[in-house]
C-alpha cells in the first residue's frame, strides 16, 4: 500500500475548506433555510425521538406525512404547524 506524506500545507489547505464548510452550514441555518422535505432519520434527530415515538405521531395522526417509493418524507412546515399548536404555556398568570 503507497503511503502518501501529508505537509502541513495540506493540512492548512484542508482547516480552511473545512472552515468555509462550516461557516455555510451556519449562515444556511441562521436563515432558517431548511430543506422542504425531510427523511425519518432526519426527522428523528431535529426532534430528539426515536423511530417508535416517529411511528406513533405518523399513527395517530399528529404528524402528517407522504410517502413515495417506500419513503416517508415529512413537511418542514408541517412539523413546524404541529410543534407551535402544541406548545404548552406555563406562566405565573395562567
Amino acid at each position: 500500500m503507497p503511503t502518501s506524506i501529508i505537509t502541513t500545507d495540506d493540512l492548512r489547505d484542508f482547516k480552511m475548506e473545512l472552515l468555509d464548510d462550516i461557516k455555510k452550514l451556519l449562515t444556511n441555518q441562521s436563515k432558517g433555510k431548511m430543506k422542504k422535505y425531510l427523511k425519518s432519520s432526519e426527522v428523528m434527530e431535529l426532534l430528539q425521538v426515536s423511530p417508535g415515538t416517529l411511528q406513533n405521531l405518523r399513527i395517530n395522526g399528529t404528524l402528517p406525512y407522504t410517502k413515495v417509493g417506500g419513503i416517508i418524507y415529512y413537511d418542514t412546515e408541517e412539523i413546524q404547524n404541529v410543534m407551535t399548536k402544541n406548545r404548552v404555556h406555563h406562566g405565573l398568570n395562567s
